[in-house]
């Protein structure tokens, strides 16, 4: 068995020309299947190069809320997400959701609305969706209650809000994700939830190159250090190494069920 990271940009800058290594550097720590998440749609091609060349990737196809305002619903629509899930390598759609740490209440709208758009395309493809969501669990929750279908299903990745969303996401059939917040010193509230999410309900990821954990604080992050996430996991749920490895893996491939046939 293997863990995977679920959740990481191997496209972005800070990995030019080192994906590779970065690769071999997971799996030498235990890592050796990637999801990593579009977060606007030019990335599309570039994503589905990387998992041509790399066989342990896969790829979404979606626009992160920071991008709302540059592809919003007036640019961007169900049809045009749908169209790009036809490759193989192509698992969720995502990530996509609400981020009102900045912004205008105008940028909020155009959030909610390229949101909406996001969840019916999942629902379209019944492919999962990738949620980010960062101060926005009112709307959050609003939106997921109104679009909620049989055909709906996908994870709060990076999850750091508060415990009704992650029992709303449960109640909806939702996972959810740790990141390396929560080995921060800062987090034990959120350790808290995590201590009580079902272990079938769990997956673990980097979101790298950001928020690196405990003793990497401060590093560009990159898969190998989700060990140490993994490691922290392990201990708040009372479980071993390899039975954590076990049942986060199988999470993933039950919740990303496309990514099976590869």
């Amino acid at each position: 068995m293997f863990f995977v990271d679920s959740h990481c940009h191997l496209n972005f800058p800070d990995f030019k020309g080192k994906e590779a290594e970065i690769v071999n550097n997971a799996k030498q720590a235990g890592i050796e299947r990637f999801l990593t998440a579009c977060t606007r749609l030019p990335e599309v091609p570039e994503l589905i190069e990387l998992t041509r060349r790399f066989s342990e990737v896969f790829a979404s196809v979606g626009i992160h809320p920071e991008y709302a305002t540059e592809q919003g619903s007036d640019t961007v629509s169900v049809k045009d997400i749908c169209a790009l899930t036809n490759d193989p390598k192509i698992v969720a759609i995502g990530e996509a959701g609400l981020d009102y740490h900045y912004g205008t209440a105008e940028s909020r709208q155009a959030q909610i609305d390229l949101f909406r758009i996001h969840l019916k395309a999942a629902k379209a493809t019944k492919l999962p969706i990738i949620i980010h969501t960062r101060e926005a669990e009112d709307d959050t929750i609003a939106l997921l209650e109104e679009e909620a279908s049989s055909d709906l299903t996908g994870v709060l990745h990076c999850f750091s809000s508060e415990k009704r969303l992650a029992e709303k996401g449960f109640e909806l059939g939702f996972y959810l994700s740790a990141s390396g917040i929560i080995t921060f010193k800062s987090a034990q509230a959120l350790r808290d939830i995590f201590s009580k999410v079902p272990l079938d309900r769990l997956l673990v990821e980097t979101d790298s190159p950001y928020l690196a954990p405990v003793p990497y604080r401060g590093r560009k992050n990159e898969p190998a250090y989700m060990i140490k996430t993994a490691e922290m996991l392990a201990l708040l749920k009372s479980v071993s190494m390899d039975e954590l490895q076990k049942q986060t893996t199988e999470n993933f491939f039950t919740l990303f069920s496309k990514a099976q046939t590869r």
